[in-house]
């Protein structure tokens, strides 16, 4: 009771039960584990399973998601009804319907007008939202264009009536009548590959959300993995996705893995496609260029720096000489430096350095005798205690250690 406690602790008020989608969740599975264990499995059909699930996907991911939902690209009427066929079959709801949801969870991210709010946790986003009535409400989204399109309406309209046919009988018919494996069909290309299909495309709204890094921004919860790509056929990189939704590609780099980019590039090329949207990538770089600097920043926050020129005090010539007799300091472009505690480490040795105390080194510490190098200037750096009186003149770059030309600051700056 308490493990159940645990994974419902972010759900809302719960209001009621999805009848029908409970019932699709919980009897295909169950179908999908009687098959593996008592229906012989056929080469065949284990390649027409692969190829089936494939297609469903590719109606949800090219199709509801990409196509509809973001309208990312324009396609032809044979590609668009290709897709909104192959969606119904992964049996997720009607296109009208789940276009209007993934709408309102990019416009309302993370809030309670998110339908898959992921502050609720994995398992309400994963599949407590589909099969719970709850008192929350889905946020307003902007769908006068699905409202518009006959080809949405239709498949709303008949959709049951679809879902039916591409998504029970002809799974099951395809492997019966071409090579007599109605069982395998029925239990194999129907029931296993919707429950596989059903998993897959709730990882997008679940898993998506929770493993992976944010390369792009961090203010909302996607994040973009491998793994997460793979097992939704390339949507897995979602903090990209929510970043630039209009851009029909989720993987940005050439090397990441997104078979539905590769498609809808393919169908572009058969001329099936066109009008493929991309964001910018002067400034989805940006993006991912800003993500690197915060993340350098909290290292750069993290280290311990030298003290502020500002934060220094002044000192005359005749306090710095009187108190080099004490210990060894030393004047070194304008910054009088305590090199007591460095004594002993010294690679030039002790007598370099005490012979010197109270004088003038920054010729010397610069290539005079010995031309130090960066890591020498950070340390020295760290040995500041007070800045002469009147100064010296000296090059920039040996007023500033090298750890300091490139530090990064937050906010506005002239």
């Amino acid at each position: 009771m308490q493990f159940i406690k645990n994974l419902t602790r972010g759900f809302p008020t719960i209001t009621g039960i999805r009848w029908f989608n409970l019932s699709v969740l919980v009897i295909t599975p169950a179908l999908s584990l009687y098959g593996l264990l008592y229906v012989p499995i056929l080469q065949k059909t284990v390649v027409c399973t692969i190829l089936y699930y494939i297609y469903s996907m590719l109606g949800i991911t090219a199709g509801y998601h990409r196509l509809w939902s973001h309208r990312s690209y324009n396609a032809s009427f044979p590609l668009q009804v290709f897709l909104i066929l192959a969606g119904a079959s992964a049996v997720q709801g009607s296109c009208y319907w789940w276009a209007r949801r993934h709408r309102s969870h990019h416009r309302h991210t993370d809030t309670d007008f998110d339908p898959y709010n992921s502050e609720r946790g994995l398992l309400w986003t994963h599949i407590g939202w589909i099969i719970f009535e709850s008192d929350l409400k889905t946020g307003p989204a902007d769908i006068s264009d699905l409202r518009k399109d006959s080809l949405v309406q239709w498949q709303h309209r008949w959709y049951f009536v679809i879902l039916t046919i591409f998504g029970y009988l002809l799974p099951m018919v395809i492997p019966g009548l071409l090579w007599g494996d109605w069982k395998g069909g029925f239990f194999f290309v129907g029931a296993l590959r919707m429950t596989a299909c059903h998993h897959s495309t709730f990882c997008i709204n679940s898993v998506a959300h929770y493993l992976g890094s944010t390369p792009y921004d961090d203010k909302h919860s996607p994040r973009d993995h491998l793994i997460s790509a793979i097992l939704t056929m390339g949507e897995g990189y979602h903090n990209f996705h929510h970043q630039f939704p209009m851009d029909y590609r989720n993987a940005f780099r050439w090397y990441q893995y997104d078979p539905t980019k590769w498609f809808i590039a393919m169908c572009h090329s058969l001329g099936f496609a066109s009008h493929l949207r991309v964001f910018p990538s002067n400034e989805i770089e940006k993006g991912a260029l800003t993500m690197k600097l915060k993340a350098l920043k909290d290292v750069q926050d993290s280290i311990e720096w030298p003290v502020p020129p500002q934060e220094l005090p002044i000192v005359t010539w005749e306090t710095f000489q009187e108190e080099s007799q004490t210990r060894t300091l030393l004047l070194i472009s304008g910054f009088i430096h305590d090199a007591s505690f460095f004594f002993d480490s010294h690679p030039g040795g002790p007598a370099l350095l005490t012979r010197n105390s109270g004088n003038d080194m920054t010729a010397s510490f610069f290539g005079g005798i010995y031309a130090h190098s960066h890591a020498a200037h950070n340390l020295l750096a760290m040995m500041r205690v007070g800045i002469l009186a009147g100064g010296v003149e000296v090059p920039a770059e040996h007023a500033i250690p090298p750890s300091q030309q490139l530090v990064i600051r937050t906010g506005a700056s002239h």
